[in-house]
């Protein structure tokens, strides 16, 4: 066992990193290390777990033993205390370029325990053009022993001039049988749930934990398939559509509130709010004014984050139940993410022709082009709804 075990369903990328944790061990004694490079892009689909698989390389990476999963280093890795991580994954909806440049002075340091300075950046795909390009320069001329994993969905989604400069890792979608064996073991989840929700997250094991483990998650799920029979007229389709933006908001709240209020107090008691002496305390919170002011705007980019995660969350889910609506169409013997709702989806299928089914597909995927282009929530989401009640063009 190592830590390299507990990637769900992604074998092949495993054997390549045990590979390069071997070729990095022999670079410490002395030798070559073909195969080890300074610069990592893990990619992979939503919930194929590219940053749990950068993390294990991390740990392989400053583990004495290659990452055996037991030891002090490998533990605090998992915990993110190693002195030597510097692990960064981006709050808000994109990551500055001040941002980035204080990461590469941190990134610079020496090791402290003799072996590797690793940097683990999570969504670095959200890197702004100005951050990107100073990331370039800082892989392209590391210091000795810093090593770069970069973690996105796609290699494109990084300018071509970082992901040239990187090893790609590519990881898979886990197989629904992998993610209900994992859930069984790991977190003693009935069989049966767990091959429910394995199929309705679609290979994404933290979609299915959330649902196997958290009753509101599955609550969530269930209000959003139902929308599809609930579009009988225009003021249903307006209602379904305000309650999933409704949904979003609600969920960005109680993700956000208590943070928020913690940062904000922390940041007043830095700049001296509370503190005594003629003068001392208004003349430090003045000053901390501008930094307040900034993380209140990072404070609203965090919130505007979840609130995109979680209506694309929804539509994912809408768009796995047209999928499996078009299957039972044609009849395809593949396996379903609603199969506990089969009547639902007979009814759906006997209801419309392949080609309506086929437009709401498309609907669903320029709801979601929409909202990264930051239209209105409810504006994109209601021409979804009305899209799905009757697919024109």
């Amino acid at each position: 066992m190592d830590v390299f075990d507990d990637l769900v369903g992604q074998e092949q990328a495993a054997t390549v990193l045990r590979r390069a944790a071997a070729a990095a061990a022999e670079v410490l004694a002395g030798g070559r290390g073909a195969g080890m490079t300074h610069a990592w892009l893990f990619t992979g689909p939503p919930g194929s777990g590219r940053f749990d698989a950068a993390k294990a390389f991390a740990a392989a990476l400053l583990c004495p033993d290659r990452g055996c999963g037991h030891c002090d280093a490998c533990h605090q890795v998992m915990i993110g205390s190693h002195p030597d991580l510097e692990s960064v994954r981006p709050q808000g909806l994109s990551y500055g370029v001040k941002q980035t440049r204080e990461l590469i002075l941190r990134a610079a340091g020496r090791s402290t325990m003799g072996r590797w300075r690793v940097v683990l950046f999570d969504d670095a795909d959200r890197a702004t053009e100005q951050a990107a390009n100073a990331l370039l320069k800082a892989i392209e001329e590391p210091p000795p022993r810093t090593v770069w994993l970069l973690c996105a969905p796609a290699p494109d989604d990084m300018i071509i001039t970082i992901r040239s400069r990187c090893r790609v890792v590519t990881l898979v979608t886990p197989s629904s049988q992998a993610v209900a064996h994992a859930l069984v073991t790991r977190d003693n989840v009935a069989p049966g749930v767990a091959e429910s929700v394995a199929r309705a997250a679609q290979g994404d094991l933290a979609r299915a934990r959330r649902l196997a483990l958290d009753e509101s998650a599955r609550g969530r799920r269930e209000a959003v398939l139902s929308i599809p029979k609930s579009l009988t007229n225009v003021g249903e389709c307006i209602a379904a559509a305000e309650k999933l933006v409704k949904t979003a908001d609600e969920d960005a709240a109680a993700a956000t509130a208590e943070l928020n209020e913690t940062e904000i107090a922390e940041l007043r008691a830095i700049y001296g709010e509370g503190s005594t002496g003629k003068g001392l305390n208004k003349g430090l919170v003045r000053g901390g004014a501008g930094a307040l002011k900034e993380l209140e705007t990072a404070q609203k980019s965090r919130a505007t984050r979840i609130k995109r995660e979680s209506l694309d969350t929804a539509l994912l889910d809408l768009m796995a139940f047209y999928r499996d609506v078009l299957a039972v169409q044609f009849g395809a013997p593949v396996e379903l993410a609603n199969g506990d709702r089969r009547a639902e989806l007979e009814a759906a299928a006997r209801a419309s022709r392949p080609e309506e089914t086929l437009k709401r597909t498309q609907a669903i995927m320029q709801c979601r082009e929409r909202l990264a282009a930051n239209v209105n929530p409810q504006i994109a989401v209601e021409a979804l709804t009305l899209a799905l009640w009757k697919p024109v063009g």
